[in-house]
């Protein structure tokens, strides 16, 4: 009966995963994580269930703490789901006064614990798991309005929360089986995935505190920097934005000696990777320079870029962290911005009340020029305007990614010629 569960979940979940897109990895790893908080609420109940006599304090914890932290994974990470998904807004929403009604929902839940070890310990089975049913639905409740209150641009820091609750989750499922491999692997995840969010919270230049409690999120949204339509085209009379094309573009790269390219999560969504390599591929063939710069935070999830540039073959001594290149980005002659735009955001820098404000971010505008390939003015993840479109040394190459590379490449046999190049 084991054997064939867990063969048919190898099945259905290698079925899910074969017809992931790569570009929706991350809401993939949210769904799974949510698997992950249900079964460890309803094993833990059930575990209870099956053995109400098990009333030692360590097995009525774990009980009590894998419900909780398992509903919370369940619902934060559908939410988070739902958010990477487009299926609600990537900006941050919650009640007015969130953190009375976060505060309310942990110190329940905590009170509903202490009820289900006093009936626990009187024998009442039936209180008992009306308390552990208060301790779930508290718990829902707190992933679900926790997760919805944190802003896009923290999104990437809430999946790497999750994937630690998870294991966390499945540590104190493990301990109330009286599983020692769940309750080690659960730990496992749990350590590393706490690590990771440590690691990416430095990188955005905030407490991984700040990121769970400390976000504004109301219901009430907030009034725009300027009234233009964000979708818009840019509009060269108007002198909103310079605009350029492939071939313009192909030019600047030809007459430079050195080229940064900063890629983002535009680069996954036009499936730009392959044009991506052969373009530099062909640029270092003719003695350019190319850096590939990758924000710590940039895409959906922690890595996901560089898999997409080791799938195309980018050589990997040319790709580098922000760390390696932000002290001499002056020095290269074009940066070419590919789908990236939280990432590269002035405002990040310059201005205080921004979103965006102390996140580290790559100042491509340092360089002499910039190209910016993207399909409009928008905002990125975060919803925030960008001041790099409209710098002076700025051409926007407007459109899909994909496409205005292969019109670069275009571009650039006219000038070097043709010639067989082979990314490597």
């Amino acid at each position: 009966q084991a054997g064939g569960a867990l063969g048919l979940g190898a099945f259905v979940g290698l079925a899910i995963a074969m017809r992931c897109a790569i570009t929706d990895l991350p809401q993939l790893v949210a769904a799974f994580h949510s698997l992950v908080g249900l079964a460890a609420t309803l094993t833990s109940v059930a575990a209870y269930m099956s053995h109400p006599g098990a009333t030692s304090a360590a097995t009525l914890g774990a009980t009590c703490f894998g419900v909780f932290i398992g509903a919370i994974t369940f619902t934060g990470s559908v939410v988070a789901f739902m958010k990477l998904q487009g299926l609600v807004p990537s900006k941050e929403v919650s009640l007015p006064f969130k953190q009375v009604f976060n505060s309310s929902a942990l110190a329940g839940s905590l009170a509903c614990c202490s009820l289900f070890f006093t009936a626990a310990a009187a024998g009442a089975t039936g209180d008992a798991v009306m308390a552990l049913g208060g301790v779930a639905a508290l718990g829902a409740f707190l992933g679900l309005h926790a997760t919805l209150a944190i802003g896009g641009a923290d999104t990437p820091v809430v999946i790497t929360v999750l994937n630690s609750s998870s294991g966390w989750a499945l540590c104190a499922e493990g301990f109330v089986l009286g599983s020692q491999l769940l309750t080690v692997v659960g730990a496992l995840i749990g350590a590393s995935g706490g690590i990771l969010s440590m690691i990416m919270c430095k990188a955005m230049n905030r407490s991984i505190v700040g990121v769970l409690l400390g976000i504004k999120g109301t219901l009430k949204k907030k009034k725009k920097a300027t009234t233009s339509d964000d979708n818009m085209l840019c509009d060269v009379e108007r002198g909103e934005c310079v605009v350029s094309d492939g071939n313009a573009a192909a030019g600047a790269l030809a007459a430079a000696k050195r080229v940064l390219i900063v890629p983002g999560y535009g680069l996954a969504v036009s499936k730009a990777q392959y044009a991506l390599a052969d373009l530099i591929a062909l640029l270092r063939a003719n003695g350019k320079e190319v850096i590939v710069a990758v924000h710590p935070v940039a895409g959906r999830m922690p890595g996901q870029l560089n898999v997409l540039l080791a799938e195309a073959g980018v050589p990997y001594d040319i790709v580098k962290e922000m760390e390696e290149v932000e002290d001499n980005i002056e020095r290269f002659d074009v940066s070419l911005v590919v789908g990236a735009n939280d990432t590269v955001n002035p405002a990040a820098v310059d201005d205080p009340d921004s979103d965006l404000a102390g996140m580290p971010v790559i100042q491509v505008w340092r360089s002499e020029k910039v190209l910016v390939l993207k399909r409009s003015l928008a905002g990125g993840y975060a919803d925030v305007e960008n001041p790099l479109f409209y710098n002076a040394n700025t051409n926007m190459v407007l459109g899909d990614a994909k496409c205005s590379i292969d019109e670069m490449k275009a571009g650039l046999v006219e000038v070097f010629g043709p010639q067989c190049v082979v990314a490597a």
